[in-house]
């Protein structure tokens, strides 16, 4: 199912009011074409990683490896940075803020180099989105130029793609670094890959699942594609004001397709 602004109600989240069969069959279709509208033309498309490509954290929670993360910082003997701006389930929430209070220390390196490890390990339980594989595929064939722009360690990305035979199909991955101030909603890593990718923001699109990914498409002047794989997160992403949400990778691969057969 796809989801888009009613006509009454321009001002609420991209959302469809199913009162049959044939309407709803209707509004998914005009946003299918919107969808259309929003790919065609692109030279670049710049995934995601955990979400648009994969559950990365499916069998090896990222609450886990938070609390793990904590219990190191707790058991330190240098001072603790307070917890202010932590989310007790994101391990990325905890580089930031412990960065943004000692940058450039040994605990952020130490932690950072934890969460890499973590991540690796997390991609041996990793749980493809579906059709992701095949679209990254099926792009990639047409000629359009693709990279990785995550918050993950591009380690974790590689490890992933080697095993799922997809390297090949992207030009360049830009992951995390020493700097978790760069983690987005920060563009940095969306204007690596454009300059690696040598293409203007206009011509490209983000595909990500967190409003996060839509500030950092925004501030690069990137379009942006959401995806959400349930209710939850495409609220969220509505809440953020994303314009496009797919709940389903399936008719972006559609699309791809018929684009290449035209």
């Amino acid at each position: 199912m796809v989801r888009r602004t009613l006509e009454h109600d321009r001002g609420g989240p991209d959302t469809l009011l199913v009162t049959s069969d044939t309407t709803q069959t209707t509004q998914a279709a005009q946003v299918i074409e919107r969808v259309g509208d929003l790919i065609t033309g692109k030279q670049a498309v710049l995934f995601d990683f955990d979400g648009p490509i994969c559950r990365l954290f499916y069998g090896h929670p990222a609450r886990d490896i938070a609390a793990r993360l904590i219990e190191r910082i707790e058991s330190g003997e240098g001072p603790a940075p307070s917890r202010h701006g932590w989310d007790a389930a994101d391990p990325h929430s905890i580089l930031r803020a412990v960065h943004d209070e000692q940058p450039g220390g040994d605990l952020i390196a130490m932690l950072e180099a934890q969460v890499t490890e973590e991540e690796l390990k997390a991609t041996e339980s990793a749980y493809p989105t579906p059709y992701a594989d095949r679209l990254i595929q099926t792009w990639n064939a047409t000629g359009v130029r693709l990279a990785v722009t995550t918050n993950n360690s591009p380690q974790a990305v590689e490890k992933y793609l080697a095993h799922r035979r997809l390297t090949y199909c992207f030009r360049a991955i830009h992951g995390r670094t020493a700097r978790a101030d760069h983690l987005k909603p920060d563009p940095e890593c969306l204007h690596r890959a454009l300059d690696s990718l040598d293409t203007d923001p206009s011509s490209a699109l983000m595909i990500g699942d967190t409003p996060a990914d839509l500030l950092a498409a925004r501030a690069a002047g990137v379009d942006f594609l959401g995806y959400g794989r349930d209710a939850h997160r495409q609220e969220r992403l509505h809440a953020a004001g994303a314009d496009l949400v797919v709940d389903s990778l399936g008719p972006v691969l559609d699309l791809v397709w018929q684009a290449a057969q035209a």
